[in-house]
């Protein structure tokens, strides 16, 4: 059983924006922007009707900025303004956050809506992140995730707000797909990791069931816990407890290394 299908889409307006609000990052910082999408829950597939603009990017400086004796900030922030919350990572960083491994830069990569894409970059950077972004490591990283959420914002209470409830299941969900697909990379949007594993129909209608009450609720609505998502929750929770951390192919070091050289420099191909 399938979730009804979702189209992540942004108003050309708001594209617009983002897209001036990207150069002029690009001025103000003397960075290159490689890729900016958009992350949270209008790429994820359960959006409010207020909703914010979670817009993340990578960037990278210029060759020279690298050689200095005291390193430099490797993010920018942006002031949360309104429905904006932009901030993005140095090139350095993202690469470096991906040996762990840490998933988040393969998840940027899938996003479904993109504002800046290099495409010789981003087929780099994906080729790369598929060796390393799934497996035992990840595992961990969404387990932690997921019961970091679920003690902030669930614990006892008998209810739940639907985006954080949200924000538990999709991880959750995560587990589930590297237990059912080990080898490949969980999908970032929450109707494709649904469509891809093996849930009973009950779950999939009560997961539907939340979707459209998050769609007509804004950002702050509340609604009653649901036996059969709390137990799958703590059922992938349980399973990646007991799952071995193991450590990354010690040659994705290197090529982490020719990689990032070749971006500052300009030089992929």
């Amino acid at each position: 059983m399938n979730l009804p299908a979702f189209t992540p889409t942004i108003d050309q307006g708001v594209e617009a924006t983002i897209v001036d609000k990207l150069r002029d990052i690009e001025r103000d910082f003397g960075v290159r922007v490689l890729f900016a999408i958009e992350s949270g829950s209008r790429a994820w597939g359960f959006p409010s009707p207020d909703s914010d603009y979670d817009v993340r990017f990578v960037y990278a400086h210029a060759p020279d900025w690298y050689l200095g004796l005291t390193p430099g900030r490797d993010v920018i922030e942006l002031p949360i303004e309104g429905d904006w919350d932009i901030n993005g990572w140095d090139i350095r960083k993202a690469l470096n956050l991906l040996l762990k491994p840490n998933p988040v830069l393969l998840e940027w990569l899938s996003s479904p809506i993109r504002y800046r894409w290099d495409d010789r970059v981003c087929a780099a950077l994906t080729a790369l992140s598929a060796r390393t972004a799934f497996g035992e490591a990840c595992v961990h990283h969404y387990r932690n995730l997921a019961q970091g959420q679920w003690d902030k914002h669930v614990g006892e209470s008998p209810e739940v707000n639907y985006k954080k409830y949200f924000y538990i299941l999709r991880p959750a969900l995560a587990i589930h797909w590297i237990r059912s697909n080990p080898g490949t990379t969980p999908a970032m949007n929450l109707q494709a990791l649904v469509d891809g594993l093996p849930l009973p129909p009950e779950m999939v209608l009560e997961i539907e069931t939340l979707l459209r009450l998050k769609a007509r609720a804004k950002e702050i609505g509340v609604g009653q816990r649901v036996a059969v998502i709390d137990a799958y929750i703590a059922d992938q929770i349980a399973w990646a407890e007991a799952v071995e951390k193991t450590e990354a192919d010690p040659a994705l070091a290197d090529d982490a290394e020719a990689l990032f050289r070749a971006i500052v420099k300009g030089g992929v191909t």
